[in-house]
C-alpha cells in the first residue's frame, strides 16, 4: 500500500511530508498512522537533529477526513474515528526534544491548524489562508484547542474559533499562530534558515530549552529562579556545556555541529 507520508534525511534535518493531495492532505486514519510512524522514526533516529513537517500540493492540511467521520444514526461517539492517533501525534510534536518546523506549503483548516500550533516554528507563504471551520460544521475545535490556545491571545482565539472566519497568513503571524509569513518564492530559504540555525545548538540544550519554554511560565517567580539557578549550574558543568565553551574559546565548531 502506498505511503501517505514520506520521510527524508539530509544533513541532520528530517523532512516529513504529507502526500495525500486528492483529499487535500486530510487527516484520514491511514495518513495519521503513517504520520505517527514517521514521527517516531525521526524521534528515535540519532542522526536527526531537526524535523520539518510539510505537505504536497496547494494545501498543507484540510483537517479531519469528513468522509470517515460520518456514522450511522444508531451508532454513537465511540464509533467515530475522529480521534484515531491525532492526540498522540500532536503530543509527539509538542513534547519532541528535537525542534519541529512546520513548512506550510499552503492553506490549513481545522485539524491542520492543530499540527501547525503543535510545531515549535511555523512558516507560511503569504498566499496561504487559515480557518478554524469546525463550528460551521456543527462540531468543535476540541483536540486542537490544546496547542492552539497556547499560541493565540484570548481575544484572537475567541474571534476565530467561534466565527470560523477565514484569515490570511499576515494575520496568522500577527496573532501568533505562525512565526513568519513570506512570499512563496522565499518559503524554502526561510525554512532552511531556521533549520540551519537550530542544528548549531547543542542537542541537549535545545531539548531542555524547549521544555522550559513550555513549563516555566506556570512556575512562580521565586521557584522559577531557584530551579533555573540549579539548571544553569548543571548545564555549565555538563559535557555538552563544557564542549561548547571550549569550542568558543578555541574558535572552532563544537563537536555536535554537522
Amino acid at each position: 500500500m502506498t505511503r501517505l507520508v514520506h520521510k527524508q534525511l539530509d544533513g541532520g534535518i528530517a523532512t516529513i511530508t504529507l502526500d495525500s493531495p486528492p483529499n487535500r492532505n486530510a487527516l484520514s486514519v491511514r495518513l495519521l498512522t503513517d504520520l505517527e510512524d514517521r514521527l517516531n522514526w525521526a524521534l528515535a533516529e540519532p542522526a536527526v537533529r531537526v524535523i520539518i513537517l510539510t505537505g504536497t500540493g496547494r494545501v498543507f492540511c484540510s483537517g479531519a477526513d469528513l468522509k470517515e467521520q460520518r456514522v450511522e444514526p444508531a451508532r454513537g461517539a465511540a464509533d467515530a474515528p475522529v480521534t484515531a492517533s491525532f492526540p498522540e501525534i500532536m503530543s509527539l510534536i509538542w513534547e519532541s526534544p528535537k525542534p519541529v518546523i512546520c513548512r506550510m506549503n499552503g492553506t490549513a483548516r481545522a485539524g491542520g491548524l492543530g499540527l501547525v500550533a503543535s510545531c515549535d516554528f511555523a512558516i507560511a507563504p503569504l498566499t496561504a489562508s487559515f480557518a478554524f471551520s469546525e463550528v460551521r460544521l456543527g462540531v468543535v475545535p476540541a483536540m486542537i484547542s490544546v496547542p492552539v490556545l497556547r499560541r493565540l491571545d484570548a481575544r484572537s482565539a475567541s474571534e476565530y474559533l467561534m466565527t470560523g472566519e477565514v484569515f490570511d497568513a499576515s494575520r496568522a503571524q500577527e496573532i501568533g499562530l505562525i512565526n513568519r509569513a513570506v512570499p512563496e518564492e522565499e518559503l524554502d530559504a526561510t525554512v532552511q534558515h531556521y533549520a540551519e540555525m537550530l542544528v548549531k545548538g547543542g542537542p541537549e540544550a535545545l531539548a531542555i530549552t524547549k521544555r522550559l519554554l513550555r513549563e516555566l511560565p506556570s512556575v512562580s517567580f521565586d521557584e522559577g529562579m531557584r530551579q533555573m539557578a540549579a539548571l544553569s549550574a548543571q548545564r555549565f558543568t555538563s559535557d555538552e556545556g563544557q564542549e561548547g565553551i571550549a569550542a568558543f574559546m578555541e574558535k572552532r565548531p563544537p563537536k555536535w555541529t554537522l
